[in-house]
């Protein structure tokens, strides 16, 4: 929280009387989606709530593991946030990612459309009240920003199951099967093959994989 509100933590606010707690708040920065709770006065009130004169007011952070209720735990992130989709999905997190910007809210639209919580740095996305659900991202380092993710949600992990590159979810495959795809040295070297059953895309444990391995660990080993 003390991100986005670069102050004292206790401070006094003059309001116009007509503007909601909600509005309040993001006008000093702070998405609602990092607030857990709005308690005036020792009773917890909704975003709706008209502060009144010398009313006192704690916001309360997210608490974790944050739960969403409502439908399956599944991500969209936007255009700046590529590696971080491809880590979540290496562990088999469902993860929308979109490689444009569409816009905010073209991107706040399918969130709600899929029931998707949106993860962003975008403070403006996330203040978009069509979303079905989002999260800032603090960081921008991809260690970081995975870590955050995964602390805040604890999303179910079964990892090598879905296609880096577009979200499907992964099968067995034989050589044959993905031949095309393959060069004659990585045919020779290889046997154990997967694919993608959505893009097609073949995988094997190629030159990058103990990098992967060692993602897939810290991930497992922190929950």
């Amino acid at each position: 929280m003390a991100l986005f509100v670069q102050r004292k933590p206790h401070r006094t606010l003059v309001t116009d009387g007509v503007s909601s707690l909600g509005h309040v708040v993001e006008s000093l920065g702070v998405p609602l989606t990092e607030v857990g709770a709005l308690v005036v006065d020792g009773r917890e009130v909704p975003p709706s709530h008209v502060p009144k004169p010398a009313e006192r007011l704690v916001v309360r952070p997210v608490e974790r593991p944050q739960r969403v209720p409502g439908a399956p735990l599944r991500f969209l992130l936007d255009v700046h946030l590529g590696t971080l989709a491809r880590r979540l999905r290496l562990l088999g997190v469902d993860t929308a990612y979109e490689s444009t910007d569409i816009g905010d809210p073209a991107l706040a639209a399918r969130s709600a459309a899929e029931k998707r919580v949106m993860l962003s740095r975008d403070r403006g996305l996330l203040r978009r009240r069509e979303l079905w659900a989002g999260a800032f991202v603090y960081s921008t380092r991809p260690d970081d920003q995975l870590h955050d993710v995964l602390d805040r949600f604890a999303p179910d992990l079964r990892p090598w199951t879905r296609c880096t590159a577009c979200n499907g979810l992964l099968r067995q495959a034989t050589k044959d099967e993905v031949a095309a795809q393959l060069k004659h040295g990585t045919q020779r070297s290889y046997d154990v093959f997967a694919q993608c059953t959505a893009c097609g895309r073949a995988y094997w444990k190629g030159a990058h994989h103990d990098q992967l391995e060692a993602i897939v660990a810290r991930a497992l080993k922190e929950r």
